[in-house]
């Protein structure tokens, strides 16, 4: 099954790169792809995924996450840009995206990361994860800000900020990909979430550890 993708990119030549790697493995279907957030918002038809710049002209990519998502209510959206500072991180996250990943980035970790996006995961580049996670361990938490998860639900909820798959959290955690989509459930409960990216979101506004 090929997944449908949406590119918003305003260099030229990087988008159509992207479009004839995507469009040249077999597994992508580029439905569209603009140079502009605005142009997106007036024209895109619903896609699996979108990569979205940050940088864009007029509308930023942190901006135009919120509008596209209300537009799109079921797109997975994966910021794609060569920042990888705090500030737009966190935002990028808090605004709804489903993952970050640099333009220096593999080609087939693009790829990698659209895939896994399409999955559920929350594809983050290593650097970008170290950095998702330093936030999240840096300053104190607001005493309203525990939402009672048990240990272990804090800890699946450190290995979700980190990017990790479901499988890899199973793995690593000697547990079964059912018992981590339990814990998924039940911290979303918990926190009043429905996604991974708003359980990231909330965790890393709150201080939730």
């Amino acid at each position: 099954m090929e997944i449908s993708v949406g590119i918003i990119e305003d260099h030229k030549d990087y988008r159509e790169s992207l479009t004839y790697l995507l469009a040249s493995s077999g597994d992508f279907v580029v439905e569209w792809s603009f140079d502009s957030a605005e142009s997106a918002l007036a024209n895109s038809t619903h896609t699996d995924v979108i990569l979205l710049d940050i940088n864009l002209p007029k509308m930023s990519g942190i901006e135009a996450i919120v509008h596209l998502k209300e537009k799109h209510p079921a797109v997975r959206i994966i910021m794609l840009t060569i920042l990888e500072d705090d500030a737009n991180v966190l935002k990028s996250i808090q605004n709804g995206a489903d993952g970050y990943v640099l333009k220096k980035t593999n080609p087939l970790k693009i790829m990698e990361a659209l895939r896994q996006v399409y999955e559920g995961g929350s594809p983050l580049t290593p650097s970008i994860a170290k950095q998702l996670l330093n936030i999240f361990k840096s300053g104190a938490p607001p005493p309203e800000s525990d939402y009672h998860l048990t240990a272990r639900e804090k800890e699946v909820l450190t290995r979700i900020i980190s990017g990790q798959s479901t499988d890899d959290i199973a793995r690593e955690l000697f547990i079964s990909p059912e018992t981590v989509r339990n814990h998924f459930r039940h911290i979303y409960e918990k926190l009043q979430v429905h996604t991974k990216s708003q359980a990231v979101a909330k965790a890393l506004k709150e201080r939730i550890k």
